[in-house]
């Protein structure tokens, strides 16, 4: 199993111990000339308000020698995706997936806050070594 693999099946397991179900994996976009793939497609039932949250993750493991490299594909394939997504299905928000130690040390430089501020990104941050999901910043 790559490493892109058990970091996909780690975000996986972590969101349905959160209680979200998994519903699309992959969630397919058909777009009549190219197809995306969104890693998951999730929901969770809200017990209080009885709606339905719906989230699509597009998980980044960050392994490339390149950080800044990975981070311009990932903005670039996040921004696509949320795109395509809003004609798709405008209920669903998606969440860029980044691990916990990426997070810490290059996520917090201003430069990077700035870019995922104004282009209103909200990650997902997953612990590879709790195999738990960190935190979510909206």
């Amino acid at each position: 199993m790559s490493a892109r693999d058990r970091f996909h099946e780690l975000v996986r397991t972590a969101l349905e111990k959160q209680g979200w179900v998994i519903t699309h994996d992959p969630y397919h976009i058909d777009l009549g000339f190219v197809d995306f793939y969104i890693d998951l497609g999730a929901e969770l039932l809200l017990a209080a308000t009885k709606d339905e949250e719906k989230i699509a993750v597009e998980i980044k493991t960050f392994l490339a020698p390149s950080t800044i490299s990975e981070f311009h594909t990932a903005i670039g394939q996040f921004i696509n995706y949320r795109i395509a997504l809003e004609d798709d299905d405008p209920d669903r928000r998606l969440y860029l997936a980044v691990p916990l130690d990426v997070y810490k040390r290059f996520f917090r430089y201003p430069f990077i806050q700035t870019v995922i501020v104004r282009n209103k990104i909200p990650l997902l941050v997953y612990d590879t070594e709790k195999q738990e999901i960190a935190e979510w910043i909206s």
